[in-house]
């Protein structure tokens, strides 16, 4: 389980910091909250204790992690070519689950697919959303603004 003041990763959300805990009675039953900030989204939400393990929350990567992951990026295959809608599907299960490998994965393949050609705007929102998510925990893994984490990953690509 996560501890106040952990930074975590909240798939389709982003970067946050667990900021409390928190109890609450629902209709009759008192149950336990994360309490969840996502400063990029200006946003603030409450996670049961009891659907943490399947939300796919997980705490900020290490160095060696985003190492490994920057070597996919940058120099790993796109996968197969599929139509718009079956790759929408595959990229949506991706980001879902929360792994910054996948993430990376994303914009990786949406980034050479939007080379070549342009993209719908629902994957072009993806692309802008997952983009987000794997600049801001690159940013907090070096402690770096996002501002400079996207300098160095558009470094890196070149």
């Amino acid at each position: 389980m996560f501890e106040i003041g952990e930074k975590i990763i909240y798939p389709m959300h982003g970067s946050g910091v667990i900021e409390g805990i928190e109890e609450k009675e629902i209709q009759g039953q008192i149950e336990k909250y994360y309490v969840v900030s996502i400063p990029t989204k200006n946003l603030q939400v409450l996670i049961p204790f009891n659907k943490i393990e399947n939300s796919g929350i997980r705490l900020v990567a290490d160095q060696n992690s985003m190492d490994n992951v920057l070597d996919i990026f940058h120099h790993g295959e796109s996968g197969e070519t599929l139509s718009w809608k079956q790759r929408y599907k595959l990229n949506s299960d991706k980001m879902k689950s929360g792994k910054l490998q996948e993430c990376a994965e994303v914009v990786r393949d949406l980034s050479r697919i939007q080379t070549e050609k342009k993209l719908n705007s629902s994957e072009k929102q993806m692309l802008d959303n997952a983009t987000k998510i794997l600049i801001n925990e690159f940013g907090l893994i070096r402690g770096i603004s996002a501002a400079e984490a996207a300098d160095l990953l558009k470094t890196k690509q070149q």
